[in-house]
This record gives C-alpha cells, sequence and structure tokens, in this order.
C-alpha cells in the first residue's frame, strides 16, 4: 500500500482526485488499494524551555508554568524534544497506524524546506524504516498534480532541505527563547512590565522601520534650483532642455544640486534669448523587455501600493488562489523567473484563461504563443517559479473581492508575455548655449508591444512624459527662446508600507554601508523568506513595536526603545543574512548542520551574558517602583499602576504572572483576584 502524506487537507484531496478515490474515511481517502493522509501543517513542534529547565524550579500556583529566571539562562537542549502539538494528536497517531500498513510512503508536503521537514519530522517520529518518494509541484492543477506523480524521485533527494528547515528552527528557538527572555526579565527588574521578544529577522526588520522613521523626524528640508529651458528651431519647433551643471560649477551641494538662489538667477538670465549650438544628437533603437512572472514581493509591493493591502492580506489571498481555487502556482517564492518547460503549456493556459476571464479575450486573442520571452530562463529559476494562472477551469465567482484582484494582476502578467517587445527610439541633445549646458531627452514608439496589456491601467508603465524632439544634426543651430527658474526643496525618504518593507527585507543590502557586507547581502537573498516575512511583520504589529498609520507603518515608542536596548550583533541584517546563506548550504551538505548549531549556541551563550549585565530602560511602557506588596501567586513584589480608571496593581514578574489587583485605599485587594492583562 503507499501513502501519500500531504501538507494540509486541501492538497491530499487534490492529490486523492487524481488517483481516483474509492471511499472516504476519518482522516484519510483511499484510492483503490492506495492511501492518501494529511498534516494540518507541522503536528510536531520544538518543547517549551520548561522540559529544559529544572524540575524543582517554582511554578506559577494558576498556570502551573515555571516562572522565567536569570539563573536558568541560556537554555541550551543536549537533545532535543519534539512533541504533538495540543491539537494533533489524534490526526498523528491515525498516520502512525497508516505508515504501519504501508509498504511505500510519499512525501508529499509542499515544495519548500519547510515542506520537506513537516513529513520528513513525522517519519522521523515514528521511526518509519519504509522507503519514502518525494511528490514535489508547484501548482494544483490535474497537469501538474500528474506530473508529479510521474516524476517522484527518493525523498532522500531531498534530505538537504529538510535538515536546513530543522537548523532554521532550532536556532530560532534558542535566539528567540533566551535573548527575549533575558531582556524581558531585564526591563522587570526597573519595574517595566513589558515583553520583549527578539528573534533573528524580526529585530533587523524593525530597525528598518525605527531608522526610517528616524530619517523622516529628523529630515530638514533644503530648497535648490532647477532650470528648465524652452529652445526654438527652424521657427516653430519648440522642445524643452533641462541645465546640467559643470564639474567646476560654483553653488553646488554634494549632490550636485543648485543651492545658490543668485547665481540660479545669473544663468537664467546668462541664456534666455541666445543662441545654441547643438554639441550630440543620439538617436537610439530601444527595446523593453517583459515583466517576469510575479514573486510574492512583487505581488504583495504592488497590492500593497495600489490598494493597501497587508502583506499578511496578499499571503492569503494568493494562498487561497493557489490551494483552495487552484488557480494560480505555489505562492511564497522569491522567482520571477519560469522554467522553460512551462510555455508548452501557454496555449492550454490561455484558453482556460478566455474561459475563466471573458472579458480578456481581446488581449487573449492577441496574443502570440510564438513568442518566448525572457520570462522563460531555466538558470534563473530557483526552487520555485514566478506565480502564474493554471491550467485549472476554475470559476471567479467564488473568489473574494482581494482574491480576484490579484488573480487579475497574475493573469494580465501572464497575458503580457505573448505580446511583442516594448519598442521606442530614444533621442537625447546636448545643447550648449553661452558655455552652459542643457540636455533634452524625447522618444517616439515604435512597437507598443505588451503595454497593449495594461493600456486600461496607466499605473502598470508608468513613465515619465516624454517629448517628440526634432530631427538635428551636431553643430546646428537652436536658439533659447527663454529660461526658467524652478523652486524645489529637498523631500525626507517616504515611510514604509507593508510593500515597500518586504521589499526592503528582500533587497536589505541597499542599506548596507560596508562595501564588503553589501556585497555579500546582494548576492543572498536578504532576511527572511517569502513565506516568512508576512508573519514578521505582523507579529511586530500583535507586539505593538510597529503601528499602521494609513497605508503606512511606523514604529512606536516602545519599538524603538527595544532597538535602542538591543546589541548591534542581534539587530544586525548582516548577522541574519549570513544566516539564511549558511542554510542554504546545509541544503547542498546536510553534514554542516551540527557546525551551524555549534556557532549559534555559541552566540546565544554571549549574548545572553550581555544582556543580564545591561540596565533597560523601555519608552512607551509605564515605569512603576515595586511596591512592599507581594502577588498572592507566585510571591513577587507588585506594581503600582494607574489606567483612565484609576489605580490598580499588576505583578512584577510578569510575563511569569499576568495576575492583577484592584486598588483599594491605596493597597492592593487581594480578595478580589482578576486580570486586567
Amino acid at each position: 500500500m503507499k501513502l501519500f502524506i500531504a501538507e494540509k487537507p486541501s492538497v491530499a484531496r487534490a492529490i486523492a482526485e487524481e488517483l481516483g478515490v474509492t471511499s472516504k474515511e476519518d482522516g484519510y481517502i483511499c484510492c483503490g488499494s492506495d492511501k492518501v493522509t494529511w498534516c494540518f501543517g507541522h503536528l510536531l513542534e520544538l518543547a517549551e524551555p520548561d522540559r529544559y529547565t529544572p524540575d524543582d524550579g517554582p511554578k506559577n500556583p494558576k498556570t502551573g508554568k515555571k516562572l522565567w529566571r536569570i539563573e536558568d539562562l541560556p537554555i541550551i537542549p543536549s537533545q532535543w524534544i519534539i512533541e504533538p502539538k495540543a491539537d494533533a494528536k489524534k490526526q498523528l497517531n491515525l498516520i502512525g497506524k497508516l505508515l504501519k500498513e504501508a509498504t511505500l510512503v510519499i512525501n508529499a508536503g509542499d515544495a519548500d524546506r519547510e515542506g520537506q521537514l513537516l513529513v520528513d519530522e513525522i517519519l522521523t517520529y515514528f521511526n518509519n524504516q519504509k522507503p519514502v518518494q518525494r511528490f514535489w509541484v508547484a501548482a494544483h492543477d490535474s497537469v501538474s498534480l500528474n506530473r508529479g506523480l510521474s516524476s517522484m524521485k527518493d525523498n532522500q533527494t531531498y534530505y538537504g532541505l529538510g535538515r536546513a528547515a530543522l537548523a532554521r528552527s532550532q536556532a530560532d528557538w534558542l535566539i528567540g527563547m533566551n535573548l527575549s527572555r533575558a531582556y524581558t526579565l531585564n526591563a522587570s527588574k526597573s519595574g517595566q512590565r513589558a515583553l520583549v521578544t527578539v528573534g533573528r529577522v524580526q529585530t533587523p526588520t524593525l530597525k528598518l522601520v525605527v531608522d526610517r522613521d528616524r530619517a523622516i523626524d529628523s529630515f530638514q528640508s533644503k530648497p535648490f534650483y532647477t532650470i528648465k529651458a524652452a529652445f526654438n528651431f527652424q521657427g516653430d519647433k519648440v522642445f524643452l532642455a533641462d541645465w546640467k551643471p559643470g564639474e567646476s560649477q560654483p553653488g553646488l551641494d554634494e549632490d550636485d544640486r543648485l543651492i545658490d538662489l543668485n547665481i540660479a538667477n545669473s544663468l537664467v538670465d546668462q541664456v534666455s534669448g541666445q543662441p545654441g549650438t547643438v554639441r550630440s544628437y543620439k538617436k537610439e533603437q530601444q527595446k523593453k523587455h517583459h515583466p517576469k512572472a510575479y514573486s510574492l514581493s512583487d505581488l504583495t509591493l504592488e497590492a500593497s501600493n495600489r490598494y493597501g493591502y497587508s502583506a499578511a492580506e496578499v499571503l492569503e489571498a494568493a494562498q487561497s488562489l493557489y490551494e483552495t481555487h487552484k488557480l494560480t502556482s505555489y505562492p511564497r517564492t522569491d522567482c520571477g523567473f519560469l522554467p522553460e518547460s512551462q510555455w508548452e503549456d501557454s496555449k492550454t493556459i490561455l484558453s482556460t484563461l478566455g474561459t475563466i476571464n471573458p472579458e480578456l479575450l481581446p488581449l487573449i486573442e492577441k496574443a502570440d504563443i510564438s513568442i518566448k520571452s525572457n520570462t522563460w530562463d531555466d538558470k534563473k529559476v530557483t526552487v520555485h517559479f514566478g506565480i502564474i494562472p493554471t491550467m485549472h477551469k476554475g470559476s471567479k465567482e467564488s473568489l473574494s473581492p482581494r482574491e480576484k484582484t490579484l488573480y487579475e494582476l497574475i493573469v494580465k502578467r501572464y497575458i503580457a508575455q505573448f505580446y511583442p517587445l516594448h519598442e521606442y527610439e530614444s533621442t537625447s541633445i546636448d545643447i550648449e548655449v553661452s558655455s552652459l549646458h542643457f540636455m533634452a531627452k524625447g522618444k517616439t514608439i515604435v512597437e507598443n508591444g505588451w503595454c497593449d496589456v495594461y493600456q486600461d491601467s496607466i499605473d502598470d508603465v508608468a513613465e515619465e512624459a516624454v517629448q517628440v524632439l526634432p530631427v538635428l544634426s551636431q553643430d546646428g543651430q537652436v536658439h533659447c527662446i527663454k529660461a526658467n527658474r524652478h523652486d524645489a526643496k529637498t523631500k525626507p525618504p517616504l515611510r514604509f508600507t507593508e510593500g515597500t518593507l518586504i521589499r526592503a527585507m528582500e533587497n536589505i543590502h541597499k542599506f548596507i554601508a560596508d562595501t564588503e557586507h553589501k556585497k555579500m547581502l546582494k548576492d543572498g537573498d536578504g532576511i527572511g523568506t517569502p513565506a516568512t516575512r508576512a508573519s514578521i511583520i505582523n507579529e511586530l504589529k500583535n507586539r505593538s513595536f510597529i503601528e499602521p498609520n494609513g497605508k503606512h507603518i511606523i514604529s512606536t515608542p516602545l519599538g524603538q526603545s527595544i532597538v535602542d536596548t538591543l546589541p548591534e550583533m542581534v539587530k544586525s541584517p548582516v548577522l541574519t543574512s549570513l544566516f539564511e546563506r549558511i542554510l542554504k548550504t546545509i541544503e547542498q551538505e546536510p553534514d554542516k548542520f551540527n557546525h551551524f548549531m555549534e556557532k549559534q549556541t555559541d552566540f546565544v551563550k554571549e549574548q545572553v551574558q550581555a544582556a543580564t549585565q545591561q540596565v533597560i530602560h523601555l519608552k512607551g511602557v509605564n515605569t512603576a517602583p515595586l511596591s512592599l506588596f507581594e502577588c498572592h501567586l507566585c510571591n513577587q513584589k507588585l506594581i503600582k499602576r494607574k489606567s483612565q480608571k484609576g489605580y490598580w496593581w499588576a505583578c512584577s514578574s510578569y510575563p511569569n504572572c499576568k495576575q492583577t489587583y484592584s486598588d483599594l485605599k491605596g493597597k492592593p485587594q487581594y480578595k478580589e483576584e482578576n486580570n486586567h492583562a
């Protein structure tokens, strides 16, 4: 009996439908002699720190959990414990029984690191000795599923992916559990009741937002001046050109902007009404290649900027389009290129799109399936390819408004691949007037090409307005009718949206000054992964480290003070990027797992020692002195707080103990043990 173990129920149902369903049971589907079962994401998880701390340690009498203590840190498991999630025991036990019956097991986890580990850890948990194959697909339409079923490989081929995911999980546990406890406990010493969470990707991401907000707050706008001149050629042909300062031009700042008003006025007077000479005239044929298929970050950026969608909303909708509706391919991808073999499916996909999207038939009918854009490139495809429509003949009627919006973006991007290149003539003219240089640029469209797909949406192909220039010759004469000074001011950087923050995480090298680190980060994949970036931003919002401000997100006083408190090594994007790059090495060389974990253990030990020696002062958190009164649950000192409703008392050992008390004439009212938290 073949046993397929899918990552989630919807994938199991899709596989079973292709195999041929004969009956449906509680927790699995029969397909003749074969069976298909499923997980609900990870059914197993790393044990909580309580499993590794001394059994005789003090506990919260209300929750039964051990209290956080400085003396227990760092918590470094000598033998990692993995255990069933509370809500997964029934399904996990069922999989264990099915494994005993199986003669061949198929790992049908999603096509990525976590999908590999998710099933591998179950096989390890049950000490499976049966042969295992790997089912690997990036879309759940019928054609993709059948291809996957006919091309399964030995599961051992993907062993490195699972080890990389396990290394990520254990290292994240070490950093998060230890440093979050260390900094939270340190803050509580001064009566600050706040949970200070630390994460290898979360913290550098928070720092991006804090640094941007501070750059905006400290920004001082400065005036500068530009000069634009109108030129005349052969009496009635007028065009515009911009002044370009020379290397020795006085009155410029460090960014070559003209900041001297008197000089600006004198330059206007110097050229107005004067003859000019064409020093160079260039006309070049230019081609603009097709936009690549969407990566998740590309899709998030566009949806965030256009529609104000959050990163979590985009991921949820894209996941639903892939998993529930089967209309698009795997969404958690960092790649916009497509495998060349996919090009052969274009005729079928376009035909399917015409059925699902009749309003797009005029565009689809003009598509030329003989065109093979640069988006199809096997050399540039990573583990996952770009997000594209599938051959599944579904319907848009069941899509939510957000799902429909994203689907239409993905569909149009795919259709555009089968239109000609956008071609135009680019013209530039360098003119000298009274020893000053002016540059005119123009554009003439020769073939609109793929831009025709976006004629009803100017944002998709937004370009600066360009003029059609006259045909001139070198040393030809023109006349400067008039020059004008244009006043401008420097602008602060833009605040982050969730889309631009994800793009910043992906392109973290742009925020690094050191040349060597910049190059290293540029060659890597930034911080986080397509699958985790949205959840990291969500976690920062949930912790009140950042908050929405219209379409933008800003840091809170608490978030800013956490960044100020943490050492550079913890909040460094260089460190987190190195982390991801090492995981990629483990994918190829699984034996490097132990060395990586040894390095992470040493790092955590150093950082915990440094954290416990600090004095922490957080902003945005009420600080109150410890009182003489004690909590009746854990015997720790109480802190007197004030809210809009009056005074109340909180336990100083938060988050160990979240017990609170009402105030009665300046004392905690012990008889009324409630919880404000």
